[in-house]
Formats: structure tokens, C-alpha cells, sequence
């Protein structure tokens, strides 16, 4: 019994500690965006306006799909609500092309990568736990299984 306490501890710090990285990027983010970065943007040409606007959007897509994932594993690693786990859904968050950040501002590009290399962090998380939810729960693998025969 006491193995098993250890890795949901494990789990708990760990989904606890990622929750408060990401709410505090959260709050760079939009404190960056909605104050300094917007006097940035305005100076920049047109196209890569365009651009900042469409990664700004990106980085909020990403960071409230890593918060929502993060609210519900937290909630089922302290065990209010052991299904939040199996209802949370998956990531699918939009990717930042490299190319489209070169003329952008340097904090923008910072928050930018930090909120990519957040979301990759957590989807590798998403992809371990659902591959050992898989292997216990047949039924987790059956939306899968029917993309393959539609």
C-alpha cells in the first residue's frame, strides 16, 4: 500500500508544481500582451502585426489547454474527482512556426517558446498517462480503433 502513495504524491507535486508554472507564464503573457507588448506591436510593419496578433492568439489557445488538462489532474491526483482524469481532453493546441517569430519583438519570441515548451511538457505527459491508461481501460483505445476501420 505504500508504494502506491508515493507516486500519487509524485504526481500531485508534480501537476501542482506545472499549474503554477503555467498560471504565472499566464500572467507574463497577459501582462506582456495587453500592456508592453501591444506599444511593440503597433511599431511593427503590417505582415508581422499580422503575425504577432495570430501567436498571441496561439500562446493563450496553448496555455488554456495546458491549464484546463492541468485542473483536471490535479483534481483527480488529490482524489476529488477520480473521472476528471479519464475526462480530460486532449491536447491539441496550434504550433508556432520558427520562421513566423524571426521579425517579432525578443519578449514576445520568449513567451512565445516558453508556451511551446510548456505545452510540449505537458503532451508528453498526456501521451505517457495514455498509453498506461490504455493498457488497463480497453475502452480508452476504442475511439481510435474505429478511426482506423471508418
Amino acid at each position: 500500500m505504500k508504494s502506491m502513495a508515493a507516486p500519487k504524491s509524485l504526481t500531485a507535486r508534480l501537476i501542482d508544481s506545472l499549474h503554477m508554472e503555467a498560471m504565472l507564464l499566464t500572467d507574463e503573457v497577459r501582462a506582456y500582451f495587453d500592456d508592453h507588448g501591444r506599444a511593440e506591436r503597433n511599431a511593427l510593419p503590417p505582415m508581422l502585426r499580422l503575425s504577432f496578433s495570430c501567436e498571441s492568439l496561439k500562446v493563450t489557445n496553448r496555455l488554456t489547454q495546458v491549464i484546463a488538462w492541468l485542473a483536471a489532474h490535479r483534481r483527480a491526483a488529490s482524489g476529488s474527482d477520480a473521472s476528471a482524469f479519464r475526462a480530460a481532453k486532449p491536447l491539441m493546441a496550434v504550433g508556432s512556426d520558427p520562421h513566423a517569430l524571426t521579425g517579432l519583438p525578443e519578449a514576445a519570441r520568449s513567451l512565445i517558446v516558453a508556451s511551446c515548451d510548456l505545452y510540449m511538457r505537458i503532451r508528453w505527459l498526456d501521451e505517457r498517462m495514455d498509453r498506461s491508461w490504455a493498457g488497463c481501460k480497453p475502452a480508452r483505445t476504442l475511439p481510435g480503433n474505429l478511426e482506423d476501420v471508418l
